[in-house]
């Protein structure tokens, strides 16, 4: 049985000025019993949330399609001229290769048009940060990008951007929650366009992107002796083949191999379960194309381009993956050595990471005097760093643990595209030092400690899922461990509430940083777990980070091995294994 309230909103639409394909997609359902699946389709609005829209699309109001997306877009018009009266209002749109992404960012114009606000439509797919860096490129005031980012290819989604390239942040974010929330219905939307306040744009944007990434090397006469790496690279069916192979090949870099039964973009992701280079199992082609050339590293990207995955060969020349922290960390330690053997170490410059990215890039930064600033989850805050230290302090690299990185400030959101050019130089300094990847990453370990991180994400789909999540938060808070992996917890932050308390003393401090539903504990021997749903995705995730010294190369696996240990035994003890 549907429940009462969910028929109601059915009958709207269905009465309602939809289209005849939204009516008959819904008809059917009604017709096969699809009680379960209308439930889902209706029982909520598709919430904007903070980062804009995310859902599996299809007819409903929990679903994205021309009307959630209309409604939202005509929210963010009316939020635009209120913040900017008498002004020629300017965006940038933008979208990557999933299913419907092109027809979704033309009706995003088309309603923009007809707002009377000059749209800047790129002309085909394009990677996210492209489109960040378009924004403040042209001067606009706002862009979208449509995205769901890796998620599943049901899934599509809608970012949504301010004037300085990032996405959009405090009070802004709420305010056009706010507005696009008093759009009650379809009939508020102006979806009729006005072709002229239309405009494509591509290559020009593209070239004046590009010069920006070029102006991110540091070690060119590596790359000159190590021009021929063996680089294998992968868009995994996204918008990364537009420009990964052609920013490489502007480096310098003359080897590179794309995958090619994942180069063509596909919305239907064919040769994936899951369009992330976070899995294994999307990596599985590059890596077997990676064995057989005897390549450095392999390289690939998400379906917009914002996040990369690597692979290199481990001590015993296996290839492994890296994961997230691990990238991060290196990425920052070469920036570092690179910046410094430069000489544009003046003692201004900073790096930037999220709260449960490994604190290893903290002990990195502080060897070089280089400040660290700790953010949210979530590259926005990252973004928000960049843009209120512009002009007083030098931005070098930020990351976070889910494979996102970013290199300079002309983009404001994470970068794919930059990340690949500066991770293949890395890969060639470390070559042109007798090294691998891998070897470079253990010689930092020997240095600053063995951080080892593991993630476990547990799903909970639906409206039951989620309430399930809240509770499991809400138990942790009431009832938090007192030891895990036989170390003591000495410190619990909780972001939600701002609050910070020493275990020891009862001594609680205030966090500075906005309300966010997280819950991180500290123990005696220096591990950090943290707990967090996720804005975007029916999920719960748990992070945790666990080191020892590692006194030299030889040491290497057997201290991975006392680190795994320590990790599934913290896993058992937080009932999640």
């Amino acid at each position: 049985m549907i429940d009462n309230a969910i028929r109601t909103k059915i009958d709207q639409w269905l009465s309602g000025n939809y289209d005849a394909a939204t009516k008959s997609e819904i008809n059917d359902m009604l017709e096969r019993n699809e009680h379960d699946a209308l439930s889902d389709a209706f029982y909520k609005d598709l919430e904007f949330g903070t980062g804009g829209l995310r859902g599996i699309m299809g007819a409903g109001s929990n679903r994205m399609n021309r009307y959630t997306l209309g409604m939202a877009t005509q929210g963010l018009c009316n939020y635009l001229k209120q913040n900017f009266p008498d002004q020629q209002i300017k965006v940038a749109i933008a979208h990557d290769s999933r299913n419907n992404s092109d027809k979704f960012a033309r009706i995003v114009a088309d309603i923009f048009s007809a707002n009377d606000i000059k749209v800047y439509l790129f002309e085909a797919l394009r990677p996210t940060p492209e489109l960040s860096f378009a924004i403040r490129h042209l001067g606009c005031q706002s862009g979208v990008v449509i995205t769901a980012s890796h998620n599943p290819k049901e899934y599509n989604g809608y970012k949504a951007y301010w004037n300085d390239g990032a996405q959009v942040t405090a009070p802004h974010d709420k305010n056009i929650i706010a507005e696009v929330n008093k759009i009650t219905s379809i009939d508020e939307v102006k979806f009729e366009p006005k072709q002229e306040n239309i405009e494509m744009i591509g290559t020009e944007v593209d070239e004046a992107y590009i010069k920006e990434v070029l102006g991110l090397s540091i070690s060119q006469e590596a790359i000159k002796r190590q021009h021929d790496l063996k680089i294998v690279f992968t868009p995994i069916h996204g918008t990364g083949i537009t420009l990964v192979p052609e920013i490489l090949k502007r480096f310098g870099f003359t080897n590179v191999q794309v995958v090619e039964k994942q180069s063509e973009p596909n919305g239907n992701f064919p040769t994936v379960v899951y369009p992330n280079p976070e899995e294994k199992e999307a990596m599985t082609l590059a890596m077997k194309k990676a064995a057989e050339l005897d390549a450095d590293l392999v390289l690939a990207t998400d379906p917009d381009a914002d996040r990369v995955g690597i692979a290199v060969k481990n001590l015993e020349g296996e290839f492994v993956l890296l994961n997230g922290n691990q990238t991060g960390a290196l990425l920052i330690n070469y920036l570092l050595q690179a910046w410094q053997k430069a000489g544009k170490l003046t003692g201004k410059e900073y790096v930037v990471k999220t709260i449960v990215t490994t604190d290893l890039i903290k002990k990195i930064a502080d060897s070089y005097n280089v400040t660290m600033y700790e953010t949210l989850t979530g590259f926005k805050y990252i973004a928000e760093i960049i843009r209120n230290l512009e002009g007083k302090e030098t931005y070098i690299g930020g990351g976070e643990e889910s494979y996102g990185y970013l290199a300079g400030d002309f983009v404001r959101d994470k970068d794919a595209i930059s990340a690949c050019a500066l991770i293949a130089e890395m890969a060639a300094v470390a070559k042109d030092n007798g090294q691998s990847l891998f070897e470079m990453m253990v010689e930092m370990y020997t240095r600053y400690g063995f951080y080892k991180e593991d993630l476990v994400s547990i799903t909970k789909k639906g409206m039951r899922g989620a309430e399930e999540i809240q509770q499991m938060m809400a138990d942790m808070r009431s009832n938090p461990p007192q030891t895990i992996a036989g170390s003591k917890v000495v410190e619990i932050s909780d972001y939600k509430f701002g609050t910070r308390k020493n275990m020891r003393t009862g001594e609680e401090s205030k966090l500075d940083m906005e309300s966010s539903n997280v819950l991180q504990y500290m123990t005696e021997d220096g591990s950090k777990i943290s707990a967090r749903p996720s804005g975007t995705e029916p999920k719960i995730k748990f992070y945790v980070s666990v080191n020892e010294p590692l006194p030299s190369k030889e040491a290497f696996d057997e201290t991975a091995q006392q680190l795994n240990q320590k990790i599934e035994q913290t896993l058992k003890d937080l009932n999640l294994k």
